[in-house]
């Protein structure tokens, strides 16, 4: 048996323990209480889809580096001084993790042949 299905056997003796309805669904019917459990874990709401705070808290980090980046590369230049190039690559880092952020999902679109 793998670690895998070892870890989601546990889990659903777990379920079992705690919860007794889904323990007295199992001993009238444990085909239909497995079918109906799997549903509810495929069907269980994905914090990315409904909380927007995440988005935001994670864009204002991003833009936040972004302007540190271009605020300090300006003044090290205004000092005399060269921009390292770890605040060049952050500051590209944080640009491109915003664009990949924001962009439309190309999800449901024909891929170009």
């Amino acid at each position: 048996m793998s670690e895998r299905a070892a870890q989601q056997i546990e889990t659903l003796a777990k379920t079992a323990e705690s919860d007794t309805a889904f323990l007295d669904q199992m001993k009238a019917d444990p085909v239909a209480a497995l079918k109906a459990a799997a549903a509810g874990a495929r069907t269980a709401p994905n914090p990315l889809e409904w909380d927007t705070w995440i988005y935001r808290i994670v864009v204002s980090a991003l833009g936040l580096i972004a302007l540190a980046a271009v605020g300090g590369g300006i003044a090290l230049v205004a000092i005399g001084k060269t921009v390292p190039e770890i605040l060049i690559a952050l500051g590209s880092a944080s640009v491109g993790a915003m664009a990949g952020l924001l962009a439309p999902s190309p999800g449901g679109q024909p891929t170009p042949s």
